[in-house]
C-alpha cells in the first residue's frame, strides 16, 4: 500500500476540491484509507472542509450565473430553494399531528388522484 502523507493528502484535497474518492485514486488507495487519515488529522480535517466550502460557493456561482441566464431549470431551482419565503415552494407541508384525520385524507386523496388522475370528491 502507498504511504500518505499530509503534504501529499493537503495538495490532493486542494487539486480535487475535497474529493475524497479522487484524493484515493491520485494516492492508489482505498477512499477509506485516505477517509482515515483525514480523522485523525485535524488540519487535514479543516482544509478539508475549506475546500468543499470553497466548492458550494462555485456551485452557487454556477447556478447564479444559469438564474441569471434566464435558463429556466436554474430559475425554478433557485425560487424552490431560495424563495420559499415569497411562496416558491413546491407543495405545501402540514404540521400537527401525523396522525390526524385530515392529514390521512389529504394523502390518501392525493394518491389517488396522482396516480389515476381520478378524483373521488369530484373537485
Amino acid at each position: 500500500m502507498k504511504k500518505l502523507t499530509a503534504k501529499l493528502v493537503e495538495t490532493r484535497l486542494r487539486k480535487h476540491d475535497g474529493n475524497l474518492a479522487a484524493v484515493a485514486r491520485a494516492s492508489g488507495v482505498t477512499r477509506s484509507a485516505v477517509d482515515d487519515y483525514i480523522r485523525r488529522r485535524p488540519a487535514l480535517q479543516q482544509i478539508t472542509r475549506e475546500c468543499r466550502e470553497s466548492m458550494k460557493d462555485n456551485a452557487e456561482s454556477t447556478l447564479y450565473r444559469a438564474v441569471i441566464a434566464g435558463e429556466a431549470w436554474a430559475v425554478c431551482f433557485f425560487l424552490k430553494t431560495q424563495a420559499r419565503d415569497r411562496g416558491y415552494v413546491e407543495k405545501t407541508i402540514l404540521a400537527g399531528d401525523p396522525n390526524s384525520p385530515l392529514v390521512h385524507r389529504l394523502i390518501d386523496k392525493e394518491y389517488e388522484v396522482g396516480s389515476n388522475g381520478f378524483d373521488p370528491d369530484g373537485a
